[in-house]
């Protein structure tokens, strides 16, 4: 959150949209609950922001390099993606956002109820219904070996997801870099060239995020880069060409017409190759783990021996517990089938879920980072795009 020398207030978003948050005049009621003015004074610029759930303050006295933006609101780096509510409750008192229990609620309330009917025909009806505890032991290391094998697969399936696009965001900045730099820009056309393609690189991790999410057709692409994808660019995904691929051809032609005019020398054009390599690379690994899901035959099991190791454990407990089987058989499989549906929601963490990658405020990020390091080479007022031969004068 920013305030500058008119003390035009911020409210911070509680949301996790991409967009920045809103500025509101001097005049405007803020009524947001989250809101904590903070003041510019002597031309000192504050930022407010939280890191987990620890508020911290920037101000241009911690960091004389805190940007000045003279047409675009004032931020941070990774804005979006590091934005997070704070909370009011504790973790504990959640159960609707982010939470896994409208997946176990069915299984869950079906065992309870099985429960109750067993501990019923026992305790009322003279039936006898109870079996060895020594059953328990046995089926308790299977159930938790293949819960382990299914969360810890899970995970690794996320966390490979979230490598992927930050290995693509880092190809992103140094082929920008370099372009920016290093690229042929001695006249204007090529430096409209030059912008263009470094657009295209930011239209990559877009192309990229809907591509992974099934979001076909280059014609109703999100509008939040619609000036990013070459013009002219027709797309060919109803051939069963991906959007994403198509899009680092013109990444490499640039390369090569670099090369052709000059700028850029044969082991630099071999770099610059290998970096286009690398986000092909990246995406491939994201696109395996989207294709291919635990194997089936193993969720099936999964599911039967969960099923079973809750089913038989009543006839287990009913003899010691008593009527106290109930609640006790209603936690454990909520917290078992609780554990079998966090691997399940992790996955595939491609989607819009809450406990999704933040593909969006990722990729938002990068893009508003990048489109200040355009609007600084179309000017030509930075330090680093000024003097000859990239000597400062």
């Amino acid at each position: 959150m920013v305030l500058f020398d008119d003390v035009s207030a911020v409210t911070a978003s509680s949301s996790r949209s991409a967009t920045p948050p809103p500025f509101l005049s001097s005049n405007t009621t803020d009524t947001s609950a989250t809101a904590r003015p903070a003041l510019r004074r002597n031309n000192t610029l504050k930022i407010e922001r939280y890191v987990g759930q620890q508020p911290i303050t920037i101000s241009r006295d911690m960091s004389p390099t805190l940007p000045e933006h003279d047409v675009c609101p004032p931020t941070f780096p990774l804005a979006s993606a590091s934005r997070q509510k704070p909370r009011k409750w504790p973790l504990t008192f959640r159960f609707i956002k982010g939470a896994i229990h409208h997946v176990i609620i069915i299984p869950v309330a079906l065992h309870g109820l099985f429960t109750t009917l067993v501990v019923y025909l026992d305790q009322n009806r003279g039936y006898g219904m109870g079996l060895p505890s020594s059953i328990v032991p046995s089926l308790s290391i299977v159930v938790g070996l293949m819960l382990v094998f299914r969360n810890s697969s899970s995970y690794e399936r996320y966390w490979g997801g979230r490598t992927g696009l930050q290995t693509i965001v880092t190809t992103v900045r140094n082929l920008t870099r370099s372009f920016l730099i290093c690229g042929p820009n001695e006249s204007e056309a090529d430096r409209l060239e030059t912008e263009r393609v470094v657009r295209c690189l930011v239209a990559i991790l877009f192309a990229v995020k809907n591509y992974l999410r099934g979001n076909w057709g280059i014609a109703g692409y999100d509008p939040a880069y619609a000036d990013l994808v070459p013009q002219g660019l027709k797309g060919h995904e109803a051939e069963g060409l991906g959007l994403p691929f198509e899009l680092c051809f013109v990444i490499e032609r640039y390369i090569k017409r670099g090369v052709v005019r000059g700028a850029f020398q044969a082991p630099q054009s071999a770099m610059l190759t290998g970096q286009v390599n690398c986000l092909v690379q990246a995406f491939g690994t994201m696109e395996t783990i989207k294709l291919t899901p635990i194997p089936v035959c193993h969720q099936i099991h999964q599911k039967q021996v969960l099923a079973l190791y809750c089913c038989v454990l009543p006839f287990c407990l009913v003899n010691d517990l008593g009527w106290w089987s109930i609640p006790v058989i209603v936690l454990v499989c909520f917290t078992l089938y609780g554990i079998e549906g966090i691997g399940e929601e992790l996955e595939d963490p491609f989607g819009e879920d809450k406990n999704d990658i933040r593909m969006d405020d990722v990729i938002q990020d990068v893009r508003r980072e990048i489109l200040v390091l355009i609007e600084g080479f179309k000017k030509g007022n930075e330090v680093y795009y000024q003097g000859q031969d990239g000597i400062v004068e």
